[in-house]
């Protein structure tokens, strides 16, 4: 087993792989950006370096100041955890030529052929395993996109080659919108994965997503975990997953399982994975492969009792899988809610602030992986994630009885979160009964009970676009002995209040970038609803815009948001170029 490993994520993921660590008696080293320094990975692990300023591509995307630092450390392995340099068969390869270092991880070879998703179905299809209609090959022109539309038949799916999580994903709908998908695509694939790269498949209109964990030693052994169910997402990006599936019997159970192991086994794919497929009228199709752990990966270890992150750092250390395919046995249901920081009500748009109060819940059945406490901020930075909460139960009923539980004991304010989400969702008639596609949400969702259940079950206290809080605060009175919880709407904070005077908190000004832009934004302006950086900016000084145009692409937390005109009008002003960073409020084009 190795004596020092460097784990080179963030957040709850890097704190899971340090506990797994630390089982097995190794010691953990964390990096950390300038924006993490106070960061609870930072925290827990034995030892810890920075590693640059707050962008992710001069820190946590640094491959030569990660290897640098795991040499200086003196440690002899790198887990690489989810996200960032997971997937970047450059940089295992990287780690497996430097001396004395081990990469916890598939091997590079194996990760470049199944991480690049053209070659992975070549791969799938060799191995017998049915695959989406689509391309084995990258496409490279608009024209070509056309003419696969025309063969396959709208709508069409465009994919980046290294992505994931539907980020570097556009879906087609007809021939006039070939040219900006194909840009967007292609520049979403180069800025998350370094990979411009796309390919094009048919896109099935209301399938399952069905996933399906894997472990693979050294030695030939190959294992499935079972499936997980992540059909309920939004944009795309995955927000409750589950395991067992509540869709699948159990001969497609079978058959789905030992597809996975035999794709993986044909790619001398070693390590921890996910075979991803997609449901639809019985028949299963592969998808992509994910060649790391993923967020997900709690709901099989909850229903397996194995430690698929410990047996990372065992099959990495060159040990054999102590288990065969028939010991691996289901036992019972678990759900994992992600508690992330957006609001549901305006479209899941991230709320970065401080967790003024975080009182998670406990008892039987409950899981929580974080890494944040009460007072810490959740920043702009990074995904917007709080932590994960993970419910087990005897079954599918019982699981969901004890989340209601679990969810209403889960206080969280100064930011607003997923939770309300989650509350809808337990009783919604189609997540209950397990009925719910991955375009459940995108379709079926009314707006207006998300606004309801934010309204319900949201903070009594969040963060506001000009850095003020919302105009409610909770109570506790007592009436006859008896205590109760009153809101008081219109009620200010004290620094509102200061800041209404024309003073900040401290008594003077702070002279932030949203509160300079609350002061120029007028009805003419467009704004940025969130923090982020500026992708591309699609008009300049004089053109002329409709209501609903594009004027800018932000990035924020990990997502590509279109940022449009509410009105039509002439261009006065473009503040912002291409790389920017910009804040809650602040203007990004002014109409004439």
């Amino acid at each position: 087993m190795f004596d020092k490993v460097l784990v080179a994520n963030r957040g709850e993921i890097a704190v899971r792989v340090m506990a797994a660590c630390e089982e097995l008696g190794c010691e953990t080293v964390a990096v950390y950006s300038d924006a993490d320094r106070n960061g609870g990975h930072v925290d827990y692990a034995d030892e810890a370096y920075n590693v640059g300023p707050a962008p992710a591509s001069e820190s946590y995307l640094d491959q030569e100041e990660i290897i640098d630092v795991a040499q200086r450390a003196g440690a002899d392995a790198i887990h690489p955890g989810y996200g960032f340099l997971a997937e970047n068969a450059e940089f295992a390869r990287r780690v497996e030529e430097t001396p004395e270092l081990t990469w916890v991880g598939p091997p590079s070879d194996a990760m470049e052929t199944l991480g690049e998703k053209t070659k992975a179905r070549t791969v799938m299809q060799d191995a017998g395993v049915p695959v989406v209609p689509g391309t084995t090959e990258p496409v490279d022109d608009a024209d070509e996109v056309r003419a696969l539309g025309e063969e396959f038949g709208y709508p069409i799916a465009i994919k980046a080659e290294g992505g994931g999580g539907g980020r570097g994903m556009k879906i087609v709908r007809s021939e006039a919108e070939v040219d900006d998908a194909l840009e967007s695509a292609k520049r979403e694939g180069e800025a998350y994965f370094g990979n411009d790269s796309v390919y094009v498949e048919k896109y099935l209109e209301a399938p399952k997503h069905i996933e399906v964990q894997v472990l693979a030693d050294q030695h030939g052994n190959v294992r499935h975990l079972g499936e997980r169910d992540c059909s309920l997402q939004r944009r795309h990006q995955k927000v409750i997953e589950e395991a067992p599936s509540p869709a699948l019997d159990a001969d497609l159970r079978d058959e789905i399982g030992e597809a996975a192991r035999q794709g993986v086994r044909e790619a001398g794919y070693t390590n921890a994975g996910t075979v991803e497929f997609l449901v639809e009228d019985g028949e299963f199709y592969f998808m992509e492969v994910n060649t790391r752990i993923q967020v997900e990966h709690t709901v099989s270890e909850e229903v397996t009792g194995i430690d698929i992150v410990r047996w990372q750092l065992r099959v990495g250390a060159g040990e054999e899988l102590t288990f065969a395919q028939d010991d691996v046995e289901i036992d019972g249901h678990a759900v994992e809610y992600r508690i992330n920081a957006e609001n549901p009500a305006t479209d899941f748009t991230p709320t970065p602030g401080q967790l003024t109060t975080y009182r998670p819940p406990t008892s039987i059945g409950v899981r929580l992986d974080h890494a944040v406490a009460q007072g810490d901020e959740i920043g702009g930075d990074y995904d917007s994630m709080i932590g994960k909460l993970i419910i087990s139960g005897e079954d599918r009923a019982h699981c969901l009885e004890r989340s209601n539980r679990a969810l209403e004991h889960f206080d969280v304010e100064g930011v607003h979160t997923t939770i309300p989400f989650h509350r809808l969702m337990l009783d919604d008639d189609a997540f209950v009964a397990g009925d719910h596609t991955t375009k459940y949400l995108d379709r079926e969702l009314d707006d207006d009970a998300l606004e309801t259940a934010v309204d319900r079950w949201g903070p009594a206290e969040a963060a506001a676009g000009d850095g003020s809080q919302s105009t409610t605060a909770e109570v506790a009175v007592e009436v006859d002995g008896k205590r109760f919880d009153v809101v008081i709407e219109d009620a200010r904070s004290r620094m509102t209040a200061e800041h209404a005077d024309g003073g900040s908190a401290s008594g003077s000004s702070s002279g932030s970038a949203t509160e300079g832009a609350a002061e120029v934004a007028t009805a003419d302006a467009i704004t940025a609803e969130m923090q982020g950086t500026i992708l591309s900016v699609a008009v300049e000084e004089g053109d002329e815009v409709a209501a609903g145009d594009v004027v800018c692409v932000l990035e924020a937390m990990k997502m590509e948001n279109d940022v449009v005109a509410g009105s039509a009008g002439t261009v006065e002003s473009v503040p912002i170029t291409e790389g920017d960073s910009v804040d809650m409020g602040d203007t990004l084009v002014r109409l004439e």
